[in-house]
Order: C-alpha cells, then sequence, then structure tokens
C-alpha cells in the first residue's frame, strides 16, 4: 500500500478493500499450514 498512490480517498478505500480480499481468501499463509485465513477460520468453526 505504501507504494500505491491513491487518486481519492474513494480510490484508496476500494484498493484496501481488495487487498484485503485478496490476503484473506487467495494468499496461502506459512503460519496457517499454508492455507488461507479464510480457509483457516472456517476450518475452526
Amino acid at each position: 500500500m505504501h507504494r500505491h498512490r491513491f487518486e481519492s480517498q474513494q480510490h484508496a478505500s476500494r484498493v484496501i478493500s481488495d487487498w484485503i480480499q485478496f490476503y484473506n481468501t487467495r494468499r496461502p499463509h506459512q503460519a496457517l499450514g499454508m492455507k488461507t485465513p479464510a480457509e483457516a477460520y472456517r476450518l475452526a468453526a
């Protein structure tokens, strides 16, 4: 995010929201056994 130039607050909100969605649903985490946070949460429930 620190390298991204935002054109407006709305643009920043959209880009950050997209990144959070990617981070939680598509990016595997080593600490979670290479599962995404969404997968780990679903398995813990």
